[in-house]
């Protein structure tokens, strides 16, 4: 069977950045959740070091639960991520990425950061229109909320070497689906490049308004 005919989407004027459970919980190997996030979370400093050189939007998510009631029917069929406790170890942010005073960083129970949260309103609220997304784990939250961030119709760019998942051929399989069907997949190379080219663009729209 053939793919669908699909296009680029690139990113818009305004693009936030979307750093998703890169908690110790799925970073650090220890954890029952976990992989060595080492080389994706190197990226994702590079992006961070991007964004806040911008002054563009930065925003955690956080998977974790703070009582029995929540995500009843997730927990049940992962009993796992009863380990991610709200405040405990494994819902702290990496460290090597840890955000700085002003960003946003929102808990969340399920696979999506935009499923019963205020995010999407957050990021309308600071015209952003285009989310370059980045974490843990690719063929679960990231995904989730690529997807979802396409049916808010904000562009979509998932940066394929600043996330990682714990099975490699989800990773590949999904990262292959989201560029199919959802968004633009680009390394973090690329990713960099194209943002450097849309700040340019917007700096020289700007320019030409003030004239």
């Amino acid at each position: 069977m053939t793919t669908l005919p699909n296009s680029s989407v690139g990113l818009g004027g305004h693009p936030a950045l979307l750093v998703i459970d890169a908690t110790l919980g799925f970073t650090d190997p220890a954890s029952p959740l976990g992989l060595d996030g080492s080389a994706a979370l190197r990226n994702v400093a590079l992006l961070l070091d991007n964004f806040r050189g911008r002054g563009a939007p930065v925003v955690y998510t956080v998977n974790a639960y703070a009582s029995p009631d929540e995500a009843r029917v997730f927990r049940m069929k992962l009993p796992v991520l009863d380990e991610l406790a709200a405040n405990g170890r494994w819902a702290a942010i990496d460290p090597r990425v840890a955000p700085r005073a002003g960003e946003t960083i929102l808990r969340k129970t399920v696979p999506s950061a935009f499923f019963d949260s205020p995010l999407r309103g957050l990021l309308r609220d600071q015209a952003v229109d285009s989310v370059v997304v980045c974490g843990f784990s690719t063929s679960g939250c990231v995904r989730a909320t690529a997807v979802d961030a396409l049916q808010c119709d904000f562009r979509v760019a998932v940066v394929a070497d600043a996330c990682d998942d714990r099975d490699r051929l989800a990773h590949d399989y999904n990262l292959r689906d989201i560029a199919l069907k959802v968004g633009d997949v680009m390394t973090t190379e690329a990713t960099l490049s194209l943002l450097r080219s849309c700040q340019g663009a917007s700096m020289a729209a700007a320019e030409h308004d003030g004239e």
